[in-house]
């Protein structure tokens, strides 16, 4: 379990959202969902080359405590650091890592396009 002292990150959970964009597409546009605290803990990186250039990746494991909006988050969301700006993509939908009930985790990417 995590203890609570450790949610020192504050971080917005953002939802893709498909508008029409007058020319008859659809644009994606990230809608909030909600802040909350968490904590990052980085894993062990590495990098990946995407049109010959070189970018690193930084996996990363995301813990918040369970709440009713958690039950929301597909992989298909986003998250940014409020005070940095860092954005990680999610490569997981939250999961129960000890079968508490009171935090979840998921893991994401920071380093690749949302």
């Amino acid at each position: 379990m995590t203890p609570s002292g450790k949610l020192t990150r504050r971080l917005r959970f953002e939802s893709p959202q498909a508008q029409p964009d007058g020319y008859g597409d659809a644009v994606t546009i990230w809608q909030e969902e909600f802040t909350t605290s968490a904590e990052v803990f980085a894993r062990s990186g590495g990098e990946q080359v995407l049109a010959a250039r070189l970018s690193g990746i930084q996996p990363v494991e995301i813990t918040v405590r369970r709440f009713a909006a958690t039950a929301r988050i597909t992989s298909a969301w986003r998250v940014i650091d409020v005070h940095s700006g860092e954005m990680f993509a999610l490569v997981a939908p939250p999961f129960d890592p000890d079968g508490s009930r009171a935090f979840v985790k998921m893991l994401g990417r920071s380093g690749v396009a949302t």
